[in-house]
């Protein structure tokens, strides 16, 4: 009796000793990742850009002539055919020139009749050897001085009739006005420069984004790239153009070089007006129906004491280091590098090809498949496990069977 209670006593120590190690024994916290399934789709590469919509030629309209505005004819918005009468000036000291200008002409012509007799009558005397030659040399000299003022007459004439014409403005081209900058009664003095009454959009069913690109970006834009543009005035509808010019005048925006980059897009509804702000986005490059998934992922490394839980190997650990993408930075396309797949328990390692880059997705190719849970970081959440995990490289051993 006292052998068998020493015996149970043994094994009742040994039983707690093995407990107490299992309990007492520290546990590894595997991470909790952050996966995404590796999908199939298209990788778009844009440049984006801010720009405000103009009409594709716009036509200031001005005054050569200064004068008091009288006449209004149009308005904005108002639609004008070529050689319409859009607005008057005051004509009255205009006119006025006009008959100081025509009453200079007849006199001058009087003056050229008057020395045309007397050149004659001195030509007669001087034939007759009565009259000098000085005095004939003066007649003719007054004769041709006098159809030089008759001329000069006439040009002034000639030069105040177009100015009273100027006054009348007519329309240079088909258009629309989009602004008008004078009202009646308002004094128009014409100097060096003349003053803007209107501007007329030539054709408002063809518009332009004039879109500001970052010299950063510039490189990758080019004529005939397809852009889209959304405006705040229709926040749900994004508008598709082209790329019809690289404007090469850089414009100076805080201290940074942007390019001017010109996009023609169709507006027969006419919802697009002169101004609004537009978000552009220009397609530089692209690739359909690709391998894709979250640029993180390429830059994820697992923890180092995730490797050393699992015995991680440090010469293929090394090699992968070697081609591991900093956080901050995006492969050239056809540059290698490697992403992190979660197979059962475990995280392996798998080559890849880096392609294009959106901002968010990045195409990848190699031996991996779609669907693959492709681990991208690493969550808040931890999960308790004991013992040794997977470890990808070491070889799996096959499940015992019964044999009956």
């Amino acid at each position: 009796m006292k052998k068998i209670i020493i015996i149970s006593s043994i094994v009742a120590v040994a039983a707690l000793i093995v407990a107490g190690y299992f309990f007492t024994k520290e546990k590894y916290q595997v991470p909790q990742w952050k996966i995404s399934k590796l999908d199939t789709g298209n990788v778009v590469v844009t440049v984006t850009a801010t720009g405000a919509i103009n009409p594709v030629t716009t036509v200031q309209v001005g005054a050569q002539v200064s004068g008091i505005v009288t006449k209004l004819y149009v308005d904005f918005d108002s639609v004008v055919r070529k050689n319409q009468v859009i607005a008057k000036l005051d004509t009255t000291l205009l006119y006025l020139n006009v008959l100081s200008s025509r009453a200079a002409v007849e006199k001058a012509r009087a003056n050229v009749n008057l020395t045309k007799l007397q050149f004659e009558r001195i030509d007669t005397l001087f034939r007759a050897r009565v009259e000098s030659k000085n005095s004939y040399d003066l007649a003719y000299e007054n004769y041709h001085a006098s159809i030089a003022d008759e001329h000069a007459a006439e040009a002034r004439l000639a030069n105040d009739r177009t100015n009273l014409r100027y006054a009348t403005i007519l329309a240079p081209c088909n258009g629309t006005v989009i602004s008008r900058n004078v009202d009646v009664g308002q004094t128009v003095i014409s100097s060096f420069n003349a003053p803007q009454l209107f501007t007329i959009a030539t054709d408002l069913s063809t518009m332009q984004d004039m879109a500001d690109v970052d010299e950063a970006d510039i490189g990758q834009v080019h004529n005939g790239q397809e852009a889209t543009f959304t405006v705040d005035a229709y926040p749900y509808d994004v508008f598709t153009g082209q790329v019809v010019q690289i404007r090469l005048n850089p414009v100076n925006i805080q201290n940074v070089n942007n390019y001017v980059v010109v996009i023609n897009v169709e507006n027969k509804d006419f919802r697009l007006l002169p101004g609004l702000t537009a978000t552009t986005n220009i397609k530089t490059a692209q690739h359909l129906h690709v391998k894709k998934v979250l640029a993180n992922a390429i830059h994820f490394t697992p923890p180092a004491d995730y490797l050393k839980f699992v015995k991680f190997p440090d010469a293929t650990l090394a090699g992968i280091l070697q081609h591991k993408v900093p956080g901050n930075e995006i492969p050239k396309p056809g540059n290698e590098c490697y992403v992190w797949v979660k197979k059962g328990d475990a995280l392996t390692p798998v080559k890849v090809t880096a392609g294009l880059f959106d901002g968010s997705f990045i195409e990848i190719s190699g031996d991996i498949n779609v669907g693959d849970d492709v681990i991208t970081g690493i969550g808040t959440n931890t999960q308790a496990v004991s013992g040794t995990a997977n470890n990808p490289f070491m070889p799996k051993m096959k499940p015992a069977t019964n044999k009956k």
